[in-house]
């Protein structure tokens, strides 16, 4: 059943003990793909991104070639190797694209990483620290599930657009906006029987609360289902949800993910805007795929979600789903998978007050996704 099950001290009223670990935010997310300047301009024509910095053999980088796109708050790293035989070349070779690194911004980097490494993170890599004439930056990684990382990013003495190492692009012709503005969730998907060691991790290696959580009941249809738990920190700025398979007829989308990704990794990015409805007209204008549910889901929809802003017809037209909770209601759709492997893909939410994950949607979203399974002959 679906509960919030624990919510951080703040919230409840209760004591708060010292947070080990202040997150800021989502400072970036970098995706390892084949080919990042098409995947650059995929992001910007489409989503609406702008290319803010380069880096690469023209910046004195010999071995890759990253592009940063950006939207509100939202910041994208596009990485591609340039030869064979290294970390990104290889983590493509088992992957396809996917997301390598989910980068939290945080105000000391060297703490944040000897506090999650005394509590059990593995390493990934040291701190260390990136100059150039704007300021300096310290960074420092530890791992998380897969071939997953998180990156601490303490940046309040760099002035730079990015990252010491990136030139800045001062314009971008090819985007056109659709009102992004941040990170809403980001979500992971394990394998059977891990999500609980990985509610764990987040919980006693980042100080992380259970923030809700959804078992088989709640995220089933006739044929697959699956466990969720959503993972938020001290200040709810960072909100991980962590699936993982649960038995079913067929297969499920996890089990899916998991076999073409080949292991655990990042199943979504959930992007955050003030006006879904323009943000879905533009981005179905600029090419952007989404899932469909049928004309039926809106059938009963007002009389289950009560009244709303926007109208019926806006959402039936742009196939949006909306659900209640008891603080308020969301607005949310999904896209297709974004690369020709079913792995990644990117969901638009707008919260009307509403802190839950559309509860109410889940078994139309998944009817919606295992038609798709059904259509590549993997349901």
């Amino acid at each position: 059943m679906a509960t919030i099950a624990e919510r951080p001290a703040q919230q409840a009223g209760l004591p708060q003990a010292k947070d080990f670990l202040p997150l800021n935010g989502t400072d970036y997310v970098e995706f390892y793909v084949g080919n990042a300047k098409q995947a650059a301009y995929y992001y910007r024509a489409a989503f609406g991104m702008r290319l803010v910095a380069y880096a690469g053999p023209e910046t004195g980088l010999r071995d890759r070639a990253s592009y940063v796109v950006q939207q509100g708050k939202i910041r994208l790293v596009l990485t591609t190797p340039l030869r064979p035989g290294n970390a990104v070349a290889d983590h493509i070779a088992r992957h396809g694209d996917g997301v390598k690194d989910i980068a939290l911004w945080v105000d000391d980097a060297v703490s944040a990483w000897r506090e999650t490494t005394k509590r059990g993170a593995r390493s990934v890599r040291e701190p260390w620290v990136l100059k150039d004439d704007d300021g300096e930056v310290r960074m420092a990684s530890i791992a998380t599930y897969g071939d997953t990382i998180h990156t601490f990013v303490e940046r309040k003495d760099y002035r730079g657009v990015f990252l010491p190492g990136f030139q800045a692009i001062a314009d971008d012709p090819v985007s056109r906006p659709v009102g992004l503005l941040h990170i809403d969730h980001i979500v992971g998907n394990v394998g059977w029987n891990e999500m609980n060691n990985f509610v764990d991790f987040y919980r006693n290696v980042m100080g992380f609360d259970m923030f809700q959580s959804f078992d088989d009941k709640d995220i089933s249809t006739e044929y697959s289902a699956l466990m969720s738990k959503v993972m938020s920190n001290g200040n709810g700025r960072v909100k991980f949800p962590i699936n993982e398979p649960a038995e079913g007829r067929k297969k499920s989308q996890i089990e899916e993910y998991l076999e073409f990704y080949g292991g655990p990794g990042a199943q979504h990015l959930a992007l955050a805007t003030d006006d879904i409805v323009h943000t879905v007209s533009k981005l179905r204008e600029q090419g952007v795929e989404f899932l469909r549910v049928p004309d039926s889901y809106y059938d009963d929809l007002k009389q289950r979600i009560g009244k709303i802003d926007e109208s019926m017809d806006d959402l039936k037209r742009l196939n949006l789903l909306a659900d209640r909770d008891d603080e308020g209601y969301l607005l949310q759709i999904f896209t297709r998978p974004l690369e020709d492997r079913p792995t990644v893909f990117i969901e638009i939410i707008e919260r009307k007050g509403a802190r839950s994950f559309g509860k109410g949607n889940f078994k139309a979203l998944f009817e919606a996704i295992e038609r798709e399974q059904a259509s590549r002959g993997n349901l």
